[in-house]
């Protein structure tokens, strides 16, 4: 009996706390939602779509369904010229009317969730130059329906996709890129559906605020055009296409600047002693190389294509200069060596020509000598006999007399001829290490000058 008691008061504890529990939170969310709130004018969804096809456009078999479209852009994150590429987040909206889902006992807008997307029958919409896409899901799909009581159907999804772009790098890093968005019906035709950017789309809303690293958005417009392919029909095309101005700062900090001075690095080497061999060649070798990798390390976030940039060519002008004040200081020192070699040779020259000259004056003396004892025998040998003279002495002395201005003639023209050897050895004669080293100063820092006005004239205007 005691325990049927006890029984009892428990559940009536029970029944009369959870009624009160219950109305407790019925009256906080009360006065959470409000209690003022009608909802009697929402329209009921399962009669909506009671016979609703999702599988046909809306008005199958008559005009073609006028599909409005707009773009915010939330994000340009990367843009690669290796690829030709660039990865954009955009909010996407699509406005169609469709009949089936109009209710007229009210005039409020349905906002409904992703969830109710399936439902619907959908613009099959596709990017067309897109490499990649995928919709956001976090915390849910990222999709917005809007529905009016006309039948008008605003469809929203955040879309982000990596899309190719086409870049001429010819004047790369001087260069300016347009890039597109292009949106077409992937099945339907013209005959089915018609797109065109909404009235409302003047302007892309947050395109003008995004701050990239490398570009510049200077100008973007918007294009409607109608793709013919025999095969499948007429299909419609909009595309967003915008301007992209690189930011020639950075190039100039990590590719021009070190360029210039490795070029300047290499005229020290005029300043330098020709007698400094290891110096010099060490400084041209290491400027050399050090250009050499710099070039490759620019290209290697570059496309292999065939076309010249810009970057390029200013590489290969200052690696051209680096490599020819190397090359200067190998003529200044085969001209020093030339020279070294022909002041040996002179010396030597004219050491043979004064020992020669020692020798022949030896030679002379002993001619003289000579000659004077037969003329003293020839005069004594008058004197013994003057009856006994004829005609044969004479040629006699004649030809002891003949030989000397035989030879006093013939130095004149020995002469004549080691002079004109002289002068045509000063005609090409080497000039001096120093002097080159003197011009090259002079000529190639203001020929460095020259070539710079001219590219960046060429690849600026």
């Amino acid at each position: 009996m005691e325990v049927l008691t006890f029984l009892l008061s428990s559940l009536a504890v029970l029944f009369f706390g959870g009624d009160i529990f219950t109305r407790a939170m019925l009256s906080d969310i009360g006065d959470y939602v409000g209690t003022d709130i009608e909802i009697s004018w929402l329209p009921n969804l399962d009669d909506l779509m009671k016979g609703y096809a999702r599988n046909f456009r809306p008005g199958i078999g008559g005009p073609p369904v006028n599909v409005a479209m707009a773009i915010e852009v939330a994000s340009i994150d990367h843009i690669s010229e290796a690829n030709m590429e660039y990865t954009m987040t955009v909010f996407l909206r699509q406005s169609w009317h469709d009949d089936r889902l109009s209710y007229n006992h009210t005039n409020k807008t349905l906002g409904l969730d992703s969830r109710f997307v399936d439902k619907l029958w959908l613009p099959d919409t596709f990017i067309v130059n897109a490499k990649s896409a995928w919709f956001h899901d976090v915390t849910v799909e990222n999709k917005l329906i809007r529905l009016q009581p006309n039948g008008v159907i605003l469809y929203s999804s955040r879309i982000t996709s990596t899309v190719a772009c086409d870049m001429d790098l010819t004047k790369y890093p001087m260069d300016e890129q347009e890039c597109m968005l292009d949106l077409e019906s992937y099945g339907y035709s013209s005959e089915d559906i018609v797109y065109h950017w909404s009235d409302s789309q003047r302007h892309i809303h947050g395109l003008d605020k995004l701050e990239l690293s490398q570009f510049t958005i200077t100008d973007y417009r918007f294009v409607t055009e109608m793709m013919n392919f025999k095969s499948a029909g007429r299909f419609p095309r909009l595309s967003l296409r915008f301007q992209l101005r690189r930011n020639r700062g950075v190039y100039i900090i990590q590719s021009y600047m070190p360029s210039i001075l490795l070029v300047a690095m290499s005229w020290v080497s005029f300043w330098i002693s020709q007698s400094a061999v290891p110096a010099r060649v060490t400084l041209g070798i290491t400027t050399v190389l050090t250009m050499t990798t710099l070039m490759v390390s620019a290209r290697s976030s570059l496309p292999r294509a065939s076309a010249i940039k810009a970057l390029d060519v200013y590489f290969w002008i200052c690696y051209v200069f680096v490599f020819a004040a190397l090359i200067e200081y190998a003529f200044a020192h085969y001209n020093a060596d030339y020279r070294l070699k022909e002041k040996a040779k002179v010396k030597a020259n004219k050491l043979s020509s004064e020992s020669i000259v020692k020798n022949g004056k030896q030679a002379m003396v002993l001619f003289s000598l000579s000659v004077t004892g037969m003329n003293q025998g020839v005069v004594i040998s008058n004197r013994q006999g003057r009856t006994q003279r004829s005609g044969s002495e004479i040629p006699g002395e004649g030809s002891t007399e003949e030989p000397v201005p035989s030879r006093r003639r013939s130095r004149p023209v020995e002469e004549s001829k080691e002079d004109k050897k002289c002068c045509s050895k000063c005609v090409c004669k080497p000039i001096d290490a120093d002097t080159i080293d003197i011009y090259a100063r002079a000529v190639f820092p203001f020929t460095f000058a020259v070539v710079n006005v001219i590219y960046w004239v060429a690849y600026t205007m």
